[in-house]
């Protein structure tokens, strides 16, 4: 229970994702990304209680730490800049999905039994209907970008799982993990971006976004994933997208309608046929 709450807690922090990248549609992404990715890797200072040992790792974790943090981001821009953002950001949640289905592939000793199968593909279902539901169009159009939207979505399964793989570190060489992808983001910036001002406003909801979505939910995450079953969690994680519509209605003053209230039923069902013993 410990470890589905700590993923919640990443799950809670995400859904605000959507709502701050809607405050901050101004900011080039690669900038964005990586400012917010820069200021949350310093919550690893307190959390390690300034302990710079507890940052180090080895070199292969250290590159499995950047695959996931900055490979995933970066397919995701591309793909939502040459793909409808909608079905996009669909594709890419197919990450809870592979994180369920490729867990005994990755990790010894997993087997996948029937009763998860059937729930990871009704939360798929939910979530494709809460993304759908937004007013969104349903037409699926062919563009390349679903190809690194896909290849997103396995980088942030398959990273989430090998997590369990290597050597084991502290949750702290988090900190590690985004200063070095906060680091790149920014070096894309500067070759790929124009460059911005930012108010003071700007800076912020970068601070916030850095210690929430893109910061302390990945603290959270790895948390989870020492302590649970992969396989329960990715399950749970269906409810980001969920959320993160939610948050966009009540920021809005609107009240979700039946696609969303369907869209929670099924996450919710999934979450239980998954977690029960």
């Amino acid at each position: 229970m410990s470890a589905n709450a700590l993923a919640l807690g990443a799950i809670a922090l995400w859904a605000s994702l959507a709502a701050l990248g809607v405050a901050l549609s101004h900011v080039p992404p690669f900038l964005l990304t990586g400012l917010s990715l820069l200021m949350g890797s310093a919550i690893a200072l307190p959390l390690s209680r300034f302990d710079w040992r507890q940052w180090k790792v080895p070199a292969s974790t250290l590159a499995l730490g950047v695959y996931g943090l900055f490979g995933f981001h970066f397919l995701l821009f591309i793909a939502l800049r040459h793909a409808p953002p909608v079905q996009a950001n669909l594709v890419n949640y197919l990450w809870p999905l592979g994180i369920v289905v490729m867990a005994p592939l990755f990790l010894p000793g997993v087997s996948l039994t029937k009763r998860h199968v059937l729930a990871a593909l009704l939360g798929f279902a939910g979530a494709a209907l809460a993304i759908l539901g937004r007013g969104g169009s349903a037409e699926v159009v062919w563009a390349w970008g679903y190809i690194p939207a896909a290849a997103s979505a396995f980088i942030w399964a398959s990273y989430s799982l090998l997590t369990k793989r290597v050597k084991p570190f502290p949750t702290a060489a988090i900190g590690s993990f985004a200063l070095v992808s906060g680091l790149l983001s920014l070096a894309c910036h500067a070759l790929l971006e124009p460059s911005s001002a930012l108010s003071n406003q700007d800076w912020l909801l970068i601070a916030v976004l850095g210690l929430g979505p893109l910061g302390g939910a990945f603290f959270l995450w790895d948390a989870a994933l020492k302590r649970g079953d992969a396989r329960q969690i990715g399950v749970l994680s269906f409810l980001t997208p969920l959320l993160s519509t939610l948050t966009l209605l009540l920021l809005r003053g609107e009240m979700p309608g039946l696609p969303v209230v369907l869209a929670a039923a099924m996450i919710i069902g999934a979450a239980v046929l998954a977690t029960r013993r």
